[in-house]
């Protein structure tokens, strides 16, 4: 990967962050990887398969759906992770392993989890 981590600062941190983990985690067919990204607006969670390289499922609140729903980031963070466990779901996936990448687990990346355990994805 061609990403410098050198110099300060809250995106390095996070990048370095991001890398550790990424060390261990990966993702199957049977077990793919659930990525969750988030930006001061919006979130955005994935399945992937690290084997073959192909995103499986996602769900982000970029879609017009969440778009227009009512409630705070934290609301809306869940019910990407609602949405993402049930398209899973309908994919034939039901574990996945969580990548949190780089971020605290905590708030908006925590309701994601939340919400794909509830939506029936084992993490």
């Amino acid at each position: 990967m061609a990403i410098s981590v050198k110099g300060k600062g809250k995106q390095v941190a996070r990048t370095r962050r991001h890398l550790r983990v990424r060390k261990r985690v990966t993702g199957t067919a049977a077990r793919p990887r659930l990525v969750v990204t988030r930006s001061s607006r919006h979130m955005v969670a994935q399945l992937v398969d690290d084997t073959t390289g192909r995103t499986l499922a996602s769900a982000s609140t970029l879609e017009a759906d969440l778009r227009v729903a009512e409630g705070d980031k934290v609301a809306k963070a869940r019910r990407v992770g609602e949405l993402v466990a049930e398209r899973a779901k309908s994919a034939g996936v039901d574990a996945a392993v969580f990548d949190r990448g780089g971020n605290k687990y905590h708030g908006r990346v925590a309701a994601v989890a939340d919400g794909a355990r509830e939506g029936g994805l084992t993490l």
